[in-house]
């Protein structure tokens, strides 16, 4: 799929929006990629992901792990694509940690599947419980890198798409100059 493809089906299925949002991060955007939107048609999460899968597919992963909860569709696909397992990370007093039987076997190479990075604070800390766990951490995949470059996690690193979606610090956002009210999009909406 193209470039121009993705973002059409990001704006097909209005998970693109426009309006004035508060990111995970603490950043401010007037614009949006709500995944799971567009996550929703597995046929859609299906094809995306496998795209994703063919970037990945020479790093040898033997397991995906994603972070709960924007990432448990993203890591299953993936999986599913590169015909290996899939777990999740759990949300536990804000950090990350495996509950329900999960683990990481010591060298266990191990590929982390989110479907949005802004600043990949997230990213990096599935990295780091991965490590902790005595994984070796090959990569990351992503459906849409939102960081304009900056995100990096000492690994390769591939997106499906980037998106080059403005974004401010809440001290100098022109949206809220302009008074244009604030949406916390996202899991908590």
């Amino acid at each position: 799929m193209t470039h121009d493809e993705i973002v059409a089906t990001f704006q097909r299925i209005g998970a693109l929006l426009e309006g004035h949002f508060l990111l995970r991060s603490g950043l401010h955007s007037n614009r949006f990629f709500q995944a799971a939107l567009l996550l929703q048609y597995p046929d859609i999460a299906e094809s995306l992901c496998k795209e994703i899968a063919k970037k990945v597919e020479g790093l040898g992963a033997e397991v995906v792990i994603s972070p709960a909860v924007g990432g448990l569709i993203v890591g299953q696909e993936i999986a599913r694509a590169l015909k290996i397992r899939a777990i999740f990370a759990d949300k536990e007093n804000d950090m990350l940690v495996l509950k329900r039987g999960f683990a990481i076997k010591p060298g266990e190479k191990v590929l982390v599947a989110e479907d949005v990075v802004t600043k990949g604070g997230r990213v990096q800390q599935t990295i780091d419980l991965a490590r902790k766990l005595g994984g070796d951490v090959v990569g990351v995949g992503v459906v849409a890198d939102r960081s304009g470059g900056e995100a990096q996690f000492g690994v390769p690193f591939h997106s499906l798409i980037k998106l080059e979606l403005a974004t401010y610090q809440p001290d100098a956002c022109p949206l809220c100059k302009a008074k244009i009210p604030l949406v916390k999009p996202g899991s908590k909406s």
